[in-house]
């Protein structure tokens, strides 16, 4: 599966830590992250017109000190947080 496919909206993958390689800044590095991250990372991507790679660049340039995993777990988090002015994502049963 690439980075900009996915399971059908509103599925979310189950699985553990699946790893993807990056070209960020130039730079290739490896990211690991649960299934559902990734999935919910795709769409937050599709959302706003980006590749996922492009989307994982710019939560990297803001990420001060931070692991990047991390980052990109508390974007995602904070993207669909209710009350974060949060973007919808699809999951099952929630209409």
């Amino acid at each position: 599966m690439s980075l900009e496919s996915g399971p059908p909206s509103g599925v979310l993958p189950e699985g553990g830590l699946l790893k993807r390689s990056l070209v960020i800044a130039g730079h290739r590095t490896s990211v690991s992250l649960e299934a559902a991250f990734w999935e919910a990372l795709r769409q937050l991507a599709v959302a706003r017109g980006l590749s996922v790679q492009a989307l994982v660049g710019r939560i990297d340039a803001e990420r001060g000190g931070q692991n990047l995993s991390s980052a990109i777990r508390v974007f995602v988090l904070r993207a669909v947080w209710p009350g974060e002015g949060a973007d919808r994502l699809q999951f099952p049963g929630s209409g």
